[in-house]
């Protein structure tokens, strides 16, 4: 029996070689096609250096993500897990645990000065978000300056910082430096879409199906009464963009980018992100989301696993959690502009901004950009198809004006707010230079206490000289120097599992040139995991409190990097480093 069982599994293993040897014959010549059609190069052949592939999840706790397991919802993970010796850890992506401030931490280890999203520049009176091309460029110059990028040689695709990669696709610190169909040409479009008839029609059958999803799912909340997301324009039709049409185009260029043997590729799905804040984090429209990823991963993770080119190493990660939230005007009546508006008296002016980092947004910038490209490359009639699209994809979409602005109405008021999720950085305009907590109390005495006070509000963050100050309703917390920590009263981080550690991330945050004069962080509420948003959101991240800290890392077994270690996202960046030898 012994020897038949040794048969049968011989048997079974040469079955399994000879499926593997035609799929890769297979895929061989399908990608060959589509990336002559692309203009694309294949990395020359034989490379042994092994490769590695990142899959990021914005905004995907590793709370959720154990969740979501449960539920059935990311079959293929659960199998990497069960079947395929892979790992899931927790990891602390550290303060502001938002996208600009980790990825630059991730790709360049350094995210020194990017205090959140959304901030606001004194001495020039510019407000900057990090959805802007051009913000986001200069950001990348700033922290990359004299570093090597963890994608040098490699790819990005639909990423906020490029990391140095060869090829940036859908990136916004390269836009308008590549796109990915620039080189195709007449014919090549219906070639290229004729390799693949089946997904081309999967793709235009589940852009129907969002769009009957997000209407049924609006209209069944409305009926039942239940905590509204909040209604924006043309949300229905970002959706449609970020779950359906740009990550069928994403998955397709990362796979692309697997049979050239391009050594190192970074990606990222927003969906689930996009979803979570306007449904919540753990409601089925953002678990549907991260469902479909799923399938995109085990689509890509069946091409790597061939290795056509070269081996490559698989991650996936998020880059920081979030947790379920209440807008402060729906929970107190009146937004933090207007609380602030109050505590400064009537003649102060304020001005606030919030919106949230609204990917499918940008992700439709990215299409825009592409159907112009296809239109340049097209000649009549053939371009009128794109050029159509592209005046439709126009009319739909408007991104806030905040960033379209040549000037800023900010520069004109006593006040200035800025907003990311349950983190608020209040600039007050009086002078050029940061303000100490001494001077803010000279000009509005009761500014302070009062704020602290709020229901809504959780910490209130300042500074005085050297000192850092951190204020709750029930105590003062004094942080001088790199270890000093001294309570007045009720220790104000006395929620968090690692007051120390928060203590540092608080430190070093409120002594960035560009935070505000005072960080103020919403109400967090440790028995039902909830925080006060600052914007008008059900799930948010960039300050303290709940799953918004605890990022998630699944990564092969054989390596297993030591998550518990990391407590900032920079250090991630010295783990690729040293295991892909970014130096040589």
């Amino acid at each position: 029996m012994k020897r038949i069982g040794e048969i049968v599994a011989q048997i079974a293993r040469t079955l399994l070689d000879l499926v593997a040897a035609l799929l890769g014959i297979y895929y061989s010549a399908k990608y060959a096609a589509v990336v002559r059609r692309l203009g694309l190069p294949r990395l020359a052949a034989g490379n042994k250096r092994r490769g590695f592939l990142v899959i990021q999840i914005d905004g995907l706790s590793h709370p959720a993500l154990v969740a979501a397991l449960e539920r059935g919802y990311a079959p293929y993970l659960q199998r990497l897990l069960r079947r395929e010796g892979y790992v899931l850890d927790p990891w602390h992506p550290g303060l502001p645990c938002t996208t600009p401030a980790v990825q630059a931490g991730i790709m360049f280890g350094n995210n020194e000065d990017i205090p959140a999203f959304r901030w606001y520049d004194k001495s020039s009176g510019e407000a900057i978000v990090c959805k802007v091309p051009r913000v986001v460029k200069e950001i990348q110059e700033r922290v990359g300056a004299g570093r090597r990028g963890i994608l040098r040689g490699g790819s990005s695709i639909m990423n906020m910082f490029d990391g140095h990669a060869a090829l940036s696709l859908f990136t916004l610190s390269a836009m308008d430096r590549q796109r990915f169909f620039e080189h195709v040409r007449g014919m090549g479009f219906l070639l290229l879409f004729g390799l693949n008839p089946l997904r081309t029609l999967k793709m235009l059958l589940l852009i129907l199906w969002e769009y009957v999803t997000e209407l049924v799912q609006g209209t069944l909340k409305k009926l039942k009464h239940e905590t509204p997301r909040p209604l924006e324009r043309g949300f229905t039709f970002l959706r449609i963009m970020s779950n359906v049409v740009l990550r069928e185009i994403q998955t397709f260029a990362v796979m692309v980018d697997l049979y050239r043997g391009v050594p190192a590729i970074y990606t990222t799905y927003y969906g689930y992100d996009e979803l979570a804040h306007h449904y919540g984090v753990l409601s089925r429209p953002a678990l549907k989301a991260l469902r479909a990823i799923d399938r995109c991963i085990r689509r890509i993770d069946r091409l790597r696993q061939l290795a056509l080119t070269r081996e490559y190493d698989l991650y996936v990660l998020s880059d920081h959690g979030m947790t379920a939230a209440v807008p402060l005007a729906q929970a107190h009546g009146q937004t933090l502009g207007a609380l602030l508006r109050e505590l400064a008296g009537a003649k102060a002016a304020v001005n606030e901004a919030f919106g949230n980092e609204r990917q499918g947004a940008l992700q439709t910038v990215y299409l825009l950009d592409e159907l112009a490209a296809i239109e340049a490359n097209l000649n009549p009639p053939l371009a009128y198809i794109p050029r159509k699209l592209r005046q439709l994809v126009a009319k739909r979409i408007r991104l806030n004006g905040e960033e379209n602005l040549g000037w800023d109405l900010a520069r004109q008021t006593d006040v200035v707010a800025r907003y990311s999720g349950s983190l608020a950085h209040i600039y007050f305009n009086v002078s050029p230079k940061q303000l100490s907590v001494s001077e803010i109390a000279t000009l509005y005495p009761n500014l302070l206490s009062d704020l602290a006070a709020h229901p809504g509000v959780w910490l209130v963050v300042g500074r005085e000289d050297e000192q850092v100050l951190v204020l709750s309703r029930r105590g003062v917390l004094t942080l001088d120097g790199e270890d000093g920590y001294h309570v007045e009263g009720e220790d104000p981080l006395a929620l968090v599992p690692h007051p120390r550690l928060t203590a540092a991330e608080l430190r070093r945050v409120a002594r960035f040139s560009q935070s505000g004069d005072l960080i103020v962080l919403g109400h967090y509420e440790p028995g039902t995991d909830r925080v006060i948003s600052f914007e008008p959101m059900w799930g948010c991240h960039g300050g303290l409190g709940g799953p918004q800290e605890e990022a998630f890392l699944l990564q092969d077994g054989r390596i297993c990097w030591e998550m518990h270690r990391i407590t900032r996202a920079t250090q991630l960046y010295e783990l690729f480093a040293r295991r892909y030898a970014l130096g040589d």
